[in-house]
């Protein structure tokens, strides 16, 4: 695992919606470079940056036309690469967002694919033999192609599935193995895309739906098997790069050789128990539970066997933000629990600031109701919020109304601000080594529908507990052999332990040293 890995704390960045400067209501890569001192200043020394690839922009870039190229909305290459550069500068690493499932409609590869004549690029998709035969359990096109056949797609009808074949092999007469010369062309073609950026100056990526390539595999073996081959490459010719996947189930990824996995708002982690149900544990309702993450948690944690992370996000762009159940003082626990954990802790842009999710907000590329989690940045008071000087109706997305929003200007000068808060919690995070990414951890109360949520992050050098009660009720629970040496960091009123008896205030958190 690369050792920078260890102390990063990454920002995620939805590129048409963080800064725009030249006026056309969608943001670039130019916006970017001028705000990498903002994120450093938050305390971030990471960026994934979510798809910037040539699109006809039908699921907002991840229906990608052209994997080496820059789209001309968000500048060149050129532009890219010096975004690299000057992040370098100033001790930053970016990780791109990779989309090897599927490509766009009108990828080079698919206009070869859906000619009759054959091409080497006539597997590089999935094409039913007879345009008559779409088996049920797939998603299908037809009557597009000059080639007879239907060919699936992964969710949009734009996003045609690229062929790594097939584990269990159901309509011989069509599904390829994985081991076909055509499903390995596409791998190493795949491989061919992430070495050119990395020679750019990439530093890793984030793989989205990374599980989702090899068709019926129920298990995930063979898709584990091709991500194996994946890692032996990077390890060969880029072993300092980062890869973190949208899988969902870390035993599988890790086992596959990515770096870290995210936790996510589908899939079996229960990580939307604690900020994203109707009653999260992290609301001062006090209703909510924590057990069953922490149950799933820590078995996928003993599964890494020390060999992998497991990565907590505040939100990201397909989910809603982490505000539509959480207010400021809740975020902020929030927050305290995300920064303590193990793995790299990701924030996306805005949550840091309590950007609201826009209930209602109309679909735009692809969006539907993710379309809410995903407009611009609020920096200040100027015209669109700093955003952009377009005309309001010209912006990619509608600017949240509200008269009160959330700005970076308003946050940073605010002593009570979530991004204060965020900053004062990564300066802790960086400041103690059993609290980065490879620290262990012990959770020593975590009980159906009960508080506090109490563990243990630890190594060779120190042990530390953090004690978080969310609920408008102090909470206490029975804790033997603790004993605070040292108060780190608190947000409300400070823990304390008589007679093996650990009380935690309502709504706050302690990290204390024993």
């Amino acid at each position: 695992m690369p050792n920078w890995l260890n102390d990063a704390v990454f920002y995620e960045i939805y590129p048409q919606s963080f800064c725009d400067t030249n006026g056309d209501g969608i943001g670039d890569i130019e916006g970017i470079i001028s705000k990498l001192d903002y994120v450093k200043s938050l305390g971030c020394n990471a960026i994934w940056l979510n798809p910037i690839y040539d699109s006809p922009f039908m699921d907002a870039g991840y229906d990608v036309r052209n994997y080496k190229k820059v789209a001309e909305r968000y500048g060149t290459n050129d532009d890219l690469v010096r975004l690299f550069d000057e992040a370098h500068k100033k001790g930053i690493k970016i990780l791109l967002d990779l989309v090897p499932g599927h490509t766009s409609d009108q990828h080079e590869w698919f206009l070869e694919a859906k000619k009759a004549a054959k091409s080497e690029y006539s597997n590089r998709y999935i094409f039913t033999k007879s345009v008559w035969d779409a088996p049920p359990q797939y998603r299908m096109m037809c009557g597009l192609c000059e080639r007879d056949g239907n060919y699936m797609v992964n969710y949009f009808s734009s996003q045609p599935a690229l062929n790594y074949g097939f584990h269990e092999i159901t309509h011989p007469e069509w599904q390829l193995p994985c081991d076909h010369p055509d499903c390995l062309a596409t791998a190493e073609a795949m491989k061919d895309v992430m070495r050119f950026w990395l020679n750019m100056g990439c530093d890793g990526f984030r793989v989205d739906m990374a599980q989702s390539l090899v068709k019926g595999d129920t298990d995930s073996k063979a898709t584990i098997a091709l991500w194996q081959d994946f890692r032996a490459f990077l390890n060969k010719e880029f072993p300092e790069a980062a890869m973190i996947s949208e899988w969902g189930q870390p035993d599988k990824s890790l086992m596959g050789g990515f770096h870290m996995d995210f936790l996510l708002h589908f899939g079996p982690s229960h990580y939307n128990d604690l900020f994203r149900v109707e009653e999260p544990f992290f609301s001062r309702k006090g209703t909510g539970d924590a057990s069953e993450f922490v149950k799933t948690y820590e078995e996928n944690y003993a599964k890494t066997e020390g060999k992998g992370l497991i990565c907590i996000p505040s939100g990201n762009h397909d989910m809603p933000r982490i505000s539509q159940r959480l207010d400021k003082k809740e975020i902020k626990l929030a927050f305290s629990f995300i920064l303590t954990m193990p793995g790299a802790p990701f924030i996306y842009y805005g949550d840091e600031i309590g950007m609201r999710h826009l209930e209602g907000a109309k679909s735009v590329e692809g969006g539907f109701e993710r379309t809410a989690s995903r407009s611009p940045m609020q920096w200040n008071s100027s015209v669109n919020a700093g955003f952009s000087a377009a005309d309001p109706e010209n912006l990619y997305i509608p600017i949240d109304s509200d008269v009160n929003r959330p700005t970076v200007e308003k946050a940073v000068n605010d002593s009570d601000s979530i991004y204060n808060e965020v900053r004062k919690l990564i300066e802790l995070r960086q400041a103690h080594s059993a609290l980065k990414s490879n620290g262990k951890i012990e959770f020593l109360y975590a009980e159906k529908n009960a508080y506090p949520l109490v563990y243990r992050r630890y190594d060779d050098n120190e042990s530390i507990i953090v004690a978080i009660n969310p609920s408008s009720n102090a909470a206490s629970c029975r804790i033997s052999g603790l004993n605070i040496k040292e108060i780190l960091y608190t947000n409300g009123d400070a823990a304390d332990i008589t007679d093996g008896v650990l009380t935690v205030p309502a709504e706050s958190v302690s990290v204390f040293s024993v």
